[in-house]
């Protein structure tokens, strides 16, 4: 329907930045995971772009608060933007903690679990930019359904990861820290089918 007032679409801008920011980070994080050393070079870059990540969220939320219209529901723009934000901190939470507890060497469960999270985040940028042709809903779910699934292998792959954890490692400090790390990671991916689960909401509402 035709409107005298325009919406602001910019918002869809500044969710495109940030979805392709998280997909940076992720896959930052996959080679960190892949050739872990304490030195390495991706630490510092997951904090510069946790913090690039943290202007572009406020950018958002301080552009709620001064437009009039909105071409989605405010609740729902507020959301993927704390959502994106979400998984960002996450990854590089998880890369303080590993030089924190002063990991020395990487495991192969925390490479698979680092693929997923890779594999889950690259989608959710083409599931953002599809909202602004809502007049195509199948699309959008189609890769709302296969966050969903990758989310699923996800807690499949922490479960052997922390079963195999248990079972081999003798040295009770080792499994604390571990644990740790493989929920962190399994949690990053949790939220990337909370971002697929708000698109599909945003679907039903607007479809």
């Amino acid at each position: 329907m035709f409107s005298l007032i325009p919406k602001d679409e910019k918002f869809f801008d500044l969710l495109d930045q940030q979805s392709l920011a998280i997909l940076q980070g992720a896959t930052l994080f996959k080679d960190l995971a892949t050739h872990w050393q304490e030195n390495h070079p991706n630490i510092v870059k997951l904090r510069d772009l946790e913090h690039e990540c943290d202007i572009t969220t406020h950018e958002i939320l301080d552009k709620l608060n001064r437009t009039f219209v909105t071409p989605l529901d405010r609740e729902d723009i507020h959301m993927l933007a704390k959502q994106l934000d979400d998984v960002i901190d996450i990854i590089q939470s998880v890369s303080e903690r590993m030089l924190l507890f002063r990991i020395k060497t990487t495991k192969d469960d925390l490479i698979e679990l680092a693929d997923i999270l890779e594999e889950a985040v690259s989608i959710i940028p083409k599931a953002i930019t599809s909202i602004r042709r809502i007049d195509r809903p199948k699309r959008i779910l189609d890769y709302c359904i296969e966050i969903n699934r990758l989310e699923n292998r996800g807690d499949r792959a922490a479960e052997r990861a922390i079963g195999s954890l248990f079972q081999k490692e003798k040295d009770p400090m080792e499994v604390i820290k571990w644990k740790e790390i493989y929920d962190s990671v399994e949690f990053a991916i949790d939220r990337c089918e909370d971002i697929a689960n708000t698109i599909e909401g945003i679907v039903v509402k607007y479809g």
